[in-house]
């Protein structure tokens, strides 16, 4: 079977982890995978939103454990795992489309870490989080990375620390995720959302996703000079002027723009 796979139904795509017989684990062939399938769908201008998701019960259990646990492996074939993995998480950022993530089942370790790297969640109410690597002798260091800006230190540090699972409703609570539905409203309920956010002007899907990515870090002062940059830049763009013009008309706007890439 192939690790993963695209499917698309333009404005909105699916790039589904296709891995069910191992929980999904995130080998660095799964990692390659996604990878590559992540700069299909950047390159792809027919696709305004991506759901990522997953085959079988789980969402993802996390790295593939068998692998870097191999007899005889160096630091550098680790680091590699790690390495890409780390690429891969932050493509998903750089990605010019909203990014949903689509959780059923367990998403643990590595795999919760990938909740937390895309702009949005909507989890099953079964759905449960983890990040239990402290219990077999692994802190989840990369995990932390996302887990933390998504859900702040306290709960952060309570997931890493301690390993529990976390049911949906508190990873809704946690900020984790921003919506819990029924199992067999998941699909549908998480294509829904993308299509409304589809309705908006690609252009300004990308450019929103990459100003607020650029900001968030940044103190208030610098975050408020770059957003004044961005707004003014956005404000002379051919889909602001037809937006406004379509609001005083009250009409639909048809957006005329390219996706913003620079």
């Amino acid at each position: 079977m192939e690790p993963v796979l695209i499917e698309k139904d333009p404005p909105v795509a699916w790039l589904t982890l296709n891995r069910p017989e191992v929980r999904n684990a995130l080998s660095l062939e799964m990692i390659t995978a996604v990878s590559s399938a992540l700069d299909t769908i950047a390159a792809d201008h027919s696709v305004s939103v991506l759901i990522l998701r997953a085959n079988g019960p789980a969402f993802s259990g996390g790295h593939d454990i068998s692998e870097m646990s191999r007899k005889n492996k160096n630091i550098n074939e680790v680091r590699e795992i790690f390495t890409a993995c780390n690429k891969m998480m932050l493509k998903i950022h750089e990605l010019p489309q909203p990014v949903i993530a689509q959780v059923q089942g367990v998403a643990t370790a590595a795999g919760c870490q990938l909740v937390a790297a895309c702009d949005l969640a909507v989890a099953e109410t079964g759905a449960r989080f983890a990040t239990p690597g402290v219990k077999i002798g692994l802190f989840c260091s990369t995990p932390m990375v996302p887990l933390v800006r998504v859900i702040g230190r306290r709960r952060a540090l309570e997931m890493l620390l301690g390993g529990r699972f976390v049911s949906a409703l508190e990873a809704l609570s946690f900020g984790l995720v921003n919506r819990v539905v029924e199992p067999e409203k998941l699909a549908s309920e998480t294509v829904q959302w993308a299509t409304e956010l589809a309705a908006a002007s690609p252009f300004v899907l990308a450019l929103g996703k990459r100003a607020f990515y650029s900001q968030v870090d940044l103190d208030e002062k610098s975050a408020y000079e770059y957003a004044k940059e961005v707004i003014a830049m956005n404000c002379l763009d051919e889909d602001a002027a037809e937006g406004m013009s379509a609001f005083l008309e009250k009409r639909k706007p048809e957006w005329k723009s390219g996706r913003e890439t620079g």
